[in-house]
């Protein structure tokens, strides 16, 4: 059976399909680094660099004359819009919908002509995309002429995860159209673990020449050295550990993530960017008491990429772009098989590997082999950087102790530093305390600790606001050089005081502070210290 891919991005969800046996005769993307993987790992497909959107509104003609019949139809429309980590699932959505609109006006045109042979076709996105998906589509919503009506959740239409499928990824994916139902490999017990990944394709610097055999197709085996992508390091910088650390496991009220990774699980959802200094930051340990990024083999290994499958990119950043933006094959392969089942069709006994042309001059390949990267340096901030934080794991009964500079005018750069009491989360929950604290509400023992504390840590802060904004900018070292602190320390300071302070018993104990607010005792010490430092600024 034949298949067309829109938005084939690197070849992902093509890819089961070509392990599956089918027959790829269409694909395009309007990213050039996709269409060239796509094109270096399946040669002799009609693969197209052009936009989706322009090609679902060509007139009928040069519509079927670029666009062949096919028996199935496949396509992953971009999702970042849609996704919960870009603006937290609050980004625009109106481009998003227009590519999912344009793939389905491509669908309805192939299955509503005149003797149409299109019997199956899936859309794959993240979860989310689901609410934006209207179950049925008229000719009218789709701008064609007719009066058929394109159902959208006709077949095994669901919520699908890649690692009960043999991806070793915990990558939740949403899909629709008309296809039989996948057939789970995986469950619970035996899903691929990231630890069995990075076993597989042993340390980076490997220096012998010994048979890798694929942890997701064990009938693919290559010397160590031919698999490309894979033999170098991304070590990050101390500051990039502090901050991703920090973002995994003391994000105010979001859940904790492992730091490094959980090697004993099947990896995260791969991202197309590999930052470091981010939440979402898939870190490896490297040794003792230093970090890693994955490489770009290993993340492809964890989204079900064969070994043998080639990235081409002009940069480590775009190669893993290719590789996050993909669906996972092992996903992809499974759909396969269940419509392979459907119609009686066989399916190869054993994986078929990848034929490449490597003296294609119109390919050139970038292997990152053997690449050095540097340590990033900490470079300043901008002088207008804004800040938010709270005294680092002091989180008691839904209350933090933030410190601030977001009531600056960060126009005319006049800044101003506020400490606030932040109860909870959400719109219906959420609350910004400034209580008027006195010496009263803390034992004479506590204020006590106070006086010292403050008279101690005098020297290391600065008088005005503008110059504690200025610290902030600075980098680490150059704050450690100048005996200062910036926002960060002081914090970090002040969480130790109330550990030594406050037996962990009492951290919780509430304490009546007014009519009608009570704290948690660690919180209260937290804020009136922290208030007493920032009110000597000016």
């Amino acid at each position: 059976m034949r298949v067309a891919d829109f938005f084939c991005g690197g070849g992902g969800f093509s890819e089961g399909f070509r392990q599956a046996g089918f027959e790829i005769v269409f694909a395009v993307d309007k990213w050039e680094p996709a269409v060239n993987t796509y094109r270096g790992n399946k040669p002799g497909v009609n693969v197209h660099l052009d936009d989706v959107i322009r090609i679902s509104q060509l007139p009928d003609d040069q519509f079927e004359a670029l666009v062949p019949d096919s028996e199935i139809i496949i396509g992953s429309p971009p999702c970042q819009s849609f996704s919960h980590s870009n603006k937290s699932g609050n980004a625009d959505k109106s481009l998003g919908i227009q590519l999912i609109e344009a793939y389905l006006r491509i669908i309805a045109r192939k299955k509503f002509k005149p003797n149409s042979v299109l019997h199956y076709w899936v859309l794959e996105n993240v979860p989310a995309v689901k609410n934006y998906i209207k179950e049925e589509y008229t000719a009218a919503d789709l701008g064609l002429e007719g009066d058929f009506v394109l159902r959208t959740r006709d077949g095994a239409t669901g919520k699908y995860n890649a690692k009960y499928f043999g991806a070793p990824t915990n990558r939740e994916r949403y899909l629709c159209g008309e296809f039989p139902k996948p057939a789970a490999t995986k469950n619970d017990d035996n899903v691929i673990s990231l630890k069995a990944v990075l076993d597989s394709l042993g340390d980076p610097l490997r220096e012998d020449n010994d048979i890798i055999t694929d942890i997701n197709y064990p009938d693919l085996k290559i010397e160590a050295q031919k698999v490309t992508d894979q033999h170098y390091i991304y070590e990050l910088a101390d500051f990039e550990c502090k901050t991703a650390k920090r973002l995994k496991q003391d994000k105010g009220y979001m859940g904790k993530m492992s730091f490094p990774e959980n090697l004993d699980k099947p990896a995260r959802t791969v991202m197309a960017t590999m930052t470091a200094s981010a939440r979402e930051a898939m870190v490896l340990g490297y040794g003792e008491n230093r970090y890693r990024l994955p490489t770009v083999r290993e993340a492809a290994c964890m989204m079900s990429f064969p070994i043998d499958y080639w990235f081409y990119g002009e940069s480590k950043g775009i190669k893993h772009t290719l590789v996050g933006n993909a669906v996972p094959p092992k996903l992809s392969y499974a759909i396969a098989v269940a419509i392979a089942n459907a119609e009686g069709q066989a399916i190869p006994s054993c994986y078929l590997p990848i034929h490449h042309d490597e003296n294609d001059p119109d390919l050139p390949f970038l292997n990152l082999n053997g690449a050095k990267y540097e340590i990033r340096k900490e470079q300043p901030k901008r002088i207008v950087s804004k800040f938010k934080y709270h005294i680092p794991y002091l989180i008691y009964s839904a209350y933090r102790v933030e410190l601030t500079n977001y009531h600056s005018k960060f126009d005319t750069s006049e800044f101003k530093w506020d400490v606030e009491i932040h109860y909870s989360q959400g719109k219906d929950k959420a609350k910004v305390l400034t209580p008027n604290v006195n010496k009263k509400s803390l034992s004479d023992e506590l204020y006590e600790r106070v006086k010292s504390y403050l008279e101690a840590t005098t020297p290391m802060l600065p008088t005005t606001y503008n110059y504690f904004q200025k610290l902030y900018c600075m980098t680490s070292e150059e704050r450690k050089a100048k005996n200062k602190y910036g926002p960060y320390e002081l914090l970090d300071s002040i969480r130790k005081f109330i550990d030594a302070s406050i037996p962990q018993e009492d951290h919780d104990k509430i304490v009546e502070i007014g009519e009608n607010v009570q704290l948690p005792y660690a919180i209260l010490a937290g804020y009136y210290t922290m208030s007493k430092i920032i009110n000597r600024m000016h």
